[in-house]
C-alpha cells in the first residue's frame, strides 16, 4: 500500500481546500431543526452547482469522476474546513452506491441527478417497532396489484424522515415468507395518499427521526430496486455502505481529533497526564482508521472484496467517536454541559452536540453487538453457538 499522493491528487486537494475555505458556511443552526434544515439544503445546492456534492460520480450526474482516493481527500478537506453535516447523506452515501450496483439505467438516470442536486431528499425505511437489529423479522408488507405494489405497515426511526420526499427500504412482498426470503427493496414517494409521516422529537427539540405509516401507498414496478424478492441481497449492499467508509470517512474523525488536541492545549490545567494520554490515544485511533480505510480502498481498486471488514470499520469508528467526545467533555468539566448558544459554551456547544450524536453510533447501522458476532463468524471463523 502506497501512502504517498500523486501530483494530480495533491492538485485536487489544493483546489478542494481553496474552494471549501472560501465557501463553507459558519454557525449554521442544527441540521435537524425546522430553522436549520433549509439552510443545510441550500448549502447542498451550492456544493452541487460547483460540482463538489458528489465528486466521485460521473460528470453526467454532476460529479467530477474523481477516484476513490480523491474522494477521501475531499472528505478530509471538507471536515478540515468545518463543513456541516450533509443533509443529503442518506441519498448520496447509502442509496446511491446501491443504485450504481443494482439499479437499471433508467433508475439511475431518473433518480441520481435529483438526488445529487438536493431536489429529492431520501430517508431509510429499515426499522420497525418489532424489527430493529433483527432486520429479517420485519413485517411491513407490499401487496401485488396491477403495475406495482400497495404498502401496509409501519417504519420507525427514519432519519430525517420528517424532511424527506422519498424513502428506500425493505418490505415483505411474498405472503407467508419468513426471515430473509420474500423481501423487496422499494423506492417510495412519501408525498402521496396512504402515507402518514409522524416526527419523533429528539431530546434537543430537533426532528431528527420519524415514524412512517403505510395504508395502501402505491409503488410502481419501476421503483423496485434489484428485482422482486431480491431485497435482502440489495439491502446488505446498503448496510455495507452504512457501516463502512462511504458514510463515515476518516476525514470526519481526523478533524475531530485535531479539534480535541487544540482543546487539550487550551486547557493545560485540566488536562493532566491521564487525559493527555487519552487525547494521544484518540488521535492514534483516528489515524489507524485512516490507514485501515486506505488499505480497504486499495483492495477495492484492485477488484477485491471488502466483505465483513465493514463490520470492523463500524465498531472502530463508532467507539472512536464516543471516545473523542467523552475525552473532550472531561477536559471541559462543568462547562461541557452548557447548551449550544450559551455565552460561555465551548466551541459553540459542538462538543456536547457531537457527544449526543456519537452515543447513537454503536446502535444504528446494526448494533455493535451484532457486528462483533459478524466479525467472530466471518473474519475469525469462530463457530456459531
Amino acid at each position: 500500500m502506497d501512502l504517498t499522493y500523486s501530483a494530480a491528487e495533491e492538485a485536487f486537494r489544493a483546489e478542494a481546500r481553496a474552494w471549501l475555505e472560501a465557501n463553507v458556511p459558519k454557525d449554521l443552526p442544527p441540521l435537524d431543526s425546522a430553522e436549520g434544515f433549509p439552510l443545510h439544503v441550500a448549502w447542498e445546492k451550492q456544493l452541487f452547482a460547483n460540482r463538489w456534492a458528489v465528486v466521485s460520480w460521473p460528470k453526467a450526474y454532476g460529479g467530477r469522476e474523481a477516484s476513490v482516493i480523491e474522494w477521501l481527500i475531499f472528505e478530509e478537506e471538507y471536515y478540515r474546513a468545518g463543513g456541516p453535516q450533509r443533509a443529503t447523506q442518506n441519498g448520496i452515501f447509502l442509496l446511491a452506491p446501491t443504485l450504481f450496483e443494482f439499479g437499471t439505467q433508467e433508475q439511475q438516470d431518473r433518480i441520481l441527478p435529483k438526488l445529487a442536486a438536493a431536489e429529492e431528499l431520501w430517508c431509510q425505511g429499515w426499522s420497525e417497532p418489532g424489527a430493529g437489529s433483527d432486520l429479517a423479522s420485519l413485517s411491513a408488507r407490499a401487496e401485488r396489484v396491477d403495475g406495482g405494489f400497495r404498502l401496509y405497515g409501519q417504519k420507525t426511526w427514519a432519519t430525517r424522515g420528517s424532511f424527506s420526499h422519498k424513502l428506500f427500504g425493505l418490505f415483505r412482498s411474498e405472503p407467508g415468507s419468513q426471515r430473509h426470503k420474500g423481501l423487496s427493496y422499494l423506492l417510495v414517494d412519501l408525498h402521496q395518499d396512504g402515507v402518514t409521516v409522524r416526527p419523533i422529537d429528539k431530546l434537543d427539540g430537533g426532528e431528527g427521526f420519524a415514524e412512517i405509516f403505510f395504508d395502501g401507498a402505491f409503488v410502481p414496478d419501476a421503483d423496485v430496486l434489484g428485482g422482486v424478492g431480491k431485497g435482502w441481497e440489495v439491502a446488505m449492499a446498503t448496510t455495507g455502505s452504512e457501516r463502512g467508509l462511504t458514510l463515515r470517512s476518516p476525514g470526519r474523525f481526523l478533524a475531530t481529533a485535531t479539534r480535541l488536541i487544540e482543546l487539550c492545549r487550551s486547557q493545560p490545567e485540566a488536562a493532566g497526564e491521564r487525559l493527555r494520554d487519552r487525547v494521544a490515544d484518540a488521535w492514534m485511533q483516528a489515524e489507524a482508521y485512516r490507514v485501515f480505510t486506505l488499505e480497504s480502498v486499495t483492495r477495492i481498486v484492485e477488484g477485491r472484496a471488502v466483505g465483513a471488514d465493514s463490520s470492523l470499520m463500524k465498531v472502530h469508528w463508532s467507539e472512536l467517536d464516543v471516545a473523542l467526545h467523552e475525552t473532550a467533555l472531561e477536559l471541559l468539566g462543568a462547562s461541557a454541559e452548557l447548551a449550544p448558544g450559551a455565552p460561555a459554551s465551548a466551541d459553540r456547544g459542538r462538543w456536547i452536540e457531537g457527544y449526543q450524536f456519537a452515543l447513537a453510533g454503536p446502535i444504528y447501522a446494526g448494533t455493535n453487538e451484532i457486528q462483533r458476532n459478524i466479525i467472530a463468524e466471518r473474519i475469525l471463523g469462530l463457530p456459531r453457538k
